[in-house]
């Protein structure tokens, strides 16, 4: 608990959490689920998060500028959710994400180019059930930029398996969204109190341009 006129970044940093892990060597970056059913209003899943995938797409041209590996996310599931178990059961708009929906696709300006690996998954993690792990470390990669939807969910389910496979895990806040502030606020202090470093756009273009991996 924080002392009398302590607060809690301050309480949590005397307790020993929220130390650094640093850039590494050979990031790779790591697209979350970015597509229309978090950017259409029309989708039940809509989170309002127009500035943080304009951010996703400022570091997209970085790292293809930089010739840095880039993994895409997308979500997929057989038209009733035969393979989504419980998860899919437990949140139905998740239906956004059956096999042919529109909604599971995304932006042109935010679409996987040619050479850039695309993981298919079906639950939060962007590890779980899929060869995301292996792939980074046949790229040589020891770091993971994270970006993209939702904070409380998929990113932070990743982000987590991220230090778990021995990844140094680097959590763009500013690229990443919610559907409520408060919430990705929340969740990004948890992050790097515990599993994560946080860094913002800026911080890693200019790490980019500096010679960077």
């Amino acid at each position: 608990m924080p002392e009398d006129g302590q607060s809690l970044e301050e309480d949590y940093a005397r307790a020993g959490f929220g130390g650094s892990l640093g850039f590494g060597k050979k990031p790779a970056l790591l697209v979350i689920d970015m597509c229309m059913a978090y950017l259409d209003p029309a989708a039940p899943l809509y989170a309002g998060i127009e500035a943080e995938a304009k951010n996703v797409e400022r570091l997209l041209a970085a790292f293809r500028d930089a010739g840095r590996p880039i993994v895409h996310t997308r979500v997929e599931f057989t038209p009733g959710g035969a393979d989504g178990g419980l998860f899919y059961k437990k949140i139905s708009a998740l239906s956004c994400f059956d096999k042919g929906n529109p909604f599971a696709d995304p932006p042109p300006e935010l679409a996987p180019r040619d050479g850039e690996v695309v993981v298919t998954k079906q639950y939060a993690s962007a590890y779980f059930g899929t060869s995301l792990a292996s792939t980074l470390s046949a790229m040589g990669c020891d770091a993971v930029v994270v970006t993209g939807v939702s904070t409380s969910g998929c990113v932070r389910a990743s982000a987590l398996d991220t230090i778990q496979n021995g990844f140094i895990p680097l959590v763009v806040e500013d690229a990443c969204g919610d559907r409520d502030a408060q919430i990705h606020k929340a969740n990004m202090f948890d992050l790097s109190a515990k599993y994560a470093d946080l860094v913002t756009t800026d911080q890693v273009i200019k790490k980019l341009n500096s010679g960077w991996a």
